[in-house]
């Protein structure tokens, strides 16, 4: 890390919006102005909306994450934790992945730590749930469905068959919904190439608390989407939620209990919890409380955005807030950018407006919903049509050229190849057959204890 005497700004955060905002600051700072620093526990960023595109293996999990270094060459990149903030000194607590915490002086600061996974405290749930909010876990659900599917076929138990072919997904918005669709896509493609398991053994179920599915594209879509679901055989229980699902045993709050090896829970997000130590004002649900200019409120040299800020919707009207997705993020990133160059320079702030331009989600190969918005118009595609919306947006929106054509050859590929359907669950664990190779065999080390990649696991 380098020493400097030039202002410095600091960036916590390296996903959507913090990679974006120090892209902005870089190109319009003068050269030698300040020093931009990013500071991620990863080293990457990852494109989330194609998540379950890569759980379903329609894309390469390589290609939905942005490597922070390359693509700010001219930032200082930090892999680690922002701990604490203390304002009157403007210092910030590094703690690195190794070694001990340091303190890091700052004169701006752009607050960008995103969303977590919105949790409630249901037994079983943190020892069995599968979340979608990294790549890590997309790659970890496709090796685990497909894994399901090979115990399936290898075995003549019908309980095991039974829960390992019994899928439960708990929430219905994008990430629910489009997780789902291409999951179950995957497994009926991959039912063909084994021969004890068909479609119709499999089970798949989705839970959400609300009325209806895909809040984010309208009623009538929505109703689209839910009908669309179930002509493919999917269980989709609407108005309840599931009280428990200790050992892989679901019970839903409306009595159906199930009994099922893969538990994913996409039930929305929330907040980092890391903004409560950084003494900044948040919102009555944790987000940190900006003006419309992104400034936090109350401070000249703190600004915030994405989906761990409360933003006024200027467009929308009084009392709104921005939605948390992807089409802010990006806009708001670069206003937010433009805004510490101007405070830097001590010119005026400019306000976020942004009016919403609608919503397309996938639900597999060739089907999905989309909501387009032209001024006072609303188009509303549903099938292929609004899967080639859906596709054509987020192509566009996707980070960097590099990324973009990695994409587009995933997908030019996947027109003319059958999709891959090999599990490759080994990986999680790649030192246990090294292990088991090198470990003395005799009746001593029979009960031999695990591998440390286990024990990691485990715990």
């Amino acid at each position: 890390m380098s020493t400097t005497e030039r202002p410095r700004i600091l960036v916590v955060g390296g996903g959507y919006v913090g990679l974006y905002a120090a892209r902005r600051i870089l190109k319009k700072m003068r050269y030698g102005e300040a020093t931009v620093t990013v500071v991620d526990p990863r080293s990457y960023m990852t494109y989330q909306p194609f998540l379950p595109e890569a759980a379903a293996g329609s894309i390469s999990p390589r290609h939905v994450v942005v490597p922070l270094r390359r693509v700010l060459p001219k930032a200082e990149v930090l892999t680690g934790r922002v701990s604490t903030i203390d304002q009157d000194r403007k210092v910030a607590v590094i703690q690195p992945l190794v070694g001990e915490t340091y303190e890091l002086p700052f004169d701006y600061l752009v607050v960008a730590l995103g969303a977590v996974s919105r949790t409630f405290p249901i037994p079983g749930l943190a020892e069995n749930g599968i979340g979608m909010k990294g790549v890590e876990e997309a790659i970890g659900l496709r090796n685990h469905v497909l894994e399901q599917l090979d115990k399936a076929d290898s075995t003549t138990d019908e309980e095991i068959r039974r829960k390992a072919l019994t899928f439960v997904f708990v929430g219905g918005g994008f990430a629910g919904a489009e997780t789902i669709g291409e999951v179950e896509d995957m497994a009926r493609d991959a039912a063909k190439y084994y021969p004890n398991v068909k479609r119709e053994d499999m089970r798949f179920v989705l839970v959400d608390a609300a009325d209806k599915i895909l809040p984010e594209v309208g009623p009538k879509l929505g109703k689209w989407g839910l009908e669309h679901l179930q002509k493919r055989g999917i269980e989709v229980y609407l108005e309840t939620s599931m009280n428990s699902c200790v050992d892989g045993h679901v019970v839903l709050k409306n009595g159906l209990e199930v009994d099922s090896n893969t538990i994913v829970w996409t039930a929305g997000v929330k907040p980092n919890p890391a903004l409560a130590r950084f003494g900044i004002p948040l919102g009555p649900r944790g987000h940190v409380d900006t003006a419309p200019t992104l400034q936090v409120q109350g401070s000249d040299y703190i600004w915030a955005a994405g989906d761990n800020a409360q933003v006024p919707d200027l467009a929308t009207g009084e009392g709104a807030w921005c939605p948390p997705n992807a089409q802010h993020a990006l806009r708001q990133a670069k206003v937010l950018g433009d805004n510490v160059i101007s405070g830097m320079r001590g010119f005026p702030q400019k306000e976020y407006k942004h009016a919403n331009k609608g919503a397309v989600a996938g639900l597999g190969l060739h089907k999905g919903v989309a909501m387009i918005v032209f001024g006072k118009m609303k188009i509303k595609l549903k099938g292929r049509l609004a899967w080639y919306m859906h596709r054509g947006y987020h192509g566009m929106a996707m980070p960097t050229f590099n990324r973009k054509i990695r994409v587009l050859a995933d997908w030019t590929l996947g027109m003319f190849l059958k999709r891959e359907v090999v599990s490759l669950g080994a990986i999680e664990n790649p030192r246990e057959e090294f292990y088991e190779a090198a470990s003395p065999v005799s009746a001593a080390t029979a009960a031999k204890p695990a591998a440390p990649a286990e024990k990691a696991k485990a715990s």
